[in-house]
């Protein structure tokens, strides 16, 4: 929801239960190098990271994507009106370069990073990347933002190097974009309507270009008339992502957590159900079909995104979390029904804001946040609970015993509560709402992009001079910042490629 304003590690092996049986264990662990981003502005664009003294920024809430080269790109947010950092990798994630803000708006000053104009974006933001080369032969690059009025949505010819900015592209007073791209020039949003702006109830609008970003005349509301579309429109939904599927890209996915139209007027209901919405035919009309149901009303699945990714053979997986556990389940029939879902988070302890990747067929990498010896409500989290960043993998996971093997990428991003309540939050916000995770098609390894409130000063971190971050500062907003973690051994989700 709107923002208002390394080294060697573990990995262990654990069971995952499917349907009572236990899944194979596999064996193996990565690695990862971790270093802070640099922000553009203040600092000029193309400030390389790790190498430079203006590593640091102050940033939350990151999204990443992948071009078919490898190249990675990667956004976060300054908070509304405060504009929107980007960076991109050319390396496979091991650096990363600062682009221009893809929000800003100011003349003349896109060619060295320092923008002093207008930023309108600065809330919620998400990035995708073309899947065929463009005239230059770059993929095109995307990211949108949210603004008070709409939705911004920025493209990138040129790896990044300028953005056009588009700010007319969504209606007003809506909320949480999302972006999905491919081919050479077509590029989807999806974001929230309010009651009464185009339908009488919520809508979940897809709205779709196809030159580029320039044009978004194609408009659908991915809400159908099915039972599952009328509770998410009627009832209450919060939407995650979108996507498209790689090995047929006429198929469009979305998620959302709802709950049924009867359950809307009862304070003890919340959006205890998962639901998909599904085109097969890049985004012109829509059916919805329910994920995971759960009679228990006082489930609650909205913890800050459903997430949805699609592998290389076109098994579609979803990930989501009940506040205390990490589940994934997974339709090889374009959506249209799921396996049972499978906790993936290890042991008790609180576990939150899952983020998936797939690459080739069968095979994902599922990260999040899990609090350390804690088994609680995670907003009731003590002072001394530390949260870390965990990656789960699985070379197997559309089937009925998937394995996975675990890392931990960050052992502390933070202490305390974790708010999962967007800009309604009342308690500790710094971990924000998602974070990302993509893997490159030439290496197969992950490159993960969190938020982290901890002081940090070595060469791969430096804290925020602007903000002020000292070590007294640990576990507050003053030293919140973005991070990259890359994955620099072990397997990869994709089978290497020259």
């Amino acid at each position: 929801m709107t923002r208002l304003l390394s080294g060697v590690l573990l990995a262990s092996a654990a069971l995952a239960l499917v349907g009572g049986a236990s899944a194979a264990k596999p064996t193996g662990s990565s690695q990862f190098t971790d270093f802070t981003l640099a922000a553009t502005p203040p600092n000029p664009a193309r400030t390389v990271c790790p190498g430079s003294t203006l590593c640091y920024n102050g940033a939350a809430e990151p999204a990443i994507a992948v071009a078919p080269n490898g190249r990675f790109y990667a956004s976060s947010e300054n908070g509304l009106g405060g504009g929107t950092l980007a960076w991109t990798s050319a390396d496979g994630g091991g650096h990363y370069a600062s682009t221009p803000s893809p929000n800003d708006v100011s003349v003349g000053s896109d060619s060295v990073g320092q923008e002093t104009g207008l930023e309108p974006g600065g809330g919620d933001t998400d990035v995708a990347v073309a899947t065929a080369q463009n005239a230059l032969g770059n993929y095109n690059a995307y990211v949108v933002s949210l603004t008070l009025a709409n939705v911004d949505v920025s493209s990138s010819t040129d790896n990044g190097a300028r953005w056009r900015l588009n700010p007319a592209t969504a209606l007003p007073i809506d909320d949480r974009p999302w972006v999905a791209a491919t081919g050479a020039s077509k590029v989807c949003i999806s974001y929230l309507t309010a009651p009464g702006i185009l339908l009488p109830n919520v809508g979940l609008h897809v709205q779709c270009s196809s030159d580029a970003g320039q044009t978004f005349p194609q408009l659908a509301n991915a809400y159908d008339t099915s039972d599952v579309g009328l509770a998410a429109s009627q009832g209450g939904s919060r939407t995650g992502n979108l996507v498209f599927d790689p090995s047929n890209p006429s198929y469009l996915y979305t998620v959302f957590a709802y709950e049924n139209i009867e359950d809307a007027p009862n304070p003890s209901a919340f959006l205890h159900n998962v639901g998909m919405a599904v085109s097969s035919d890049g985004g012109l009309t829509w059916h919805d079909y329910a994920v995971h149901v759960n009679p228990d009303i006082g489930a609650k699945y909205d913890n800050q995104f459903v997430n949805v990714a699609v592998d290389s053979g076109g098994a579609v997986y979803v990930a989501y979390s009940d506040n205390h556990g990490v589940f994934y389940q997974y339709s090889t029939d374009h959506g249209q029904t799921f396996s049972a879902p499978v906790q993936v988070s290890q042991g008790n302890d609180t576990a939150v804001m899952p983020w998936l990747a797939a690459g080739d067929a069968g095979k994902i990498d599922l990260v999040y946040y899990q609090a350390t010896g804690y088994s609680g409500n995670p907003e009731q989290a003590p002072a001394s609970v530390a949260w870390k960043v965990v990656m789960a993998q699985s070379l197997s996971a559309a089937s009925s015993a998937p394995g996975f093997v675990y890392t931990t990428v960050n052992p502390v991003v933070h202490h305390g509560g974790v708010c999962e309540g967007g800009a309604l939050c009342t308690g500790n916000r710094d971990l924000y709402d998602d974070f990302g995770v993509e893997a490159s098609p030439k290496s197969g390894f992950a490159s993960i992009v969190y938020s982290d409130d901890q002081y940090q000063s070595d060469p791969n971190h430096k804290p925020n001079p602007v903000y002020g971050c000292v070590p007294a500062d640990n576990d507050t907003s003053t030293c919140d910042h973005t991070n990259v973690a890359t994955q620099t051994s072990g397997t990869g989700i994709y089978s290497k490629k020259k």
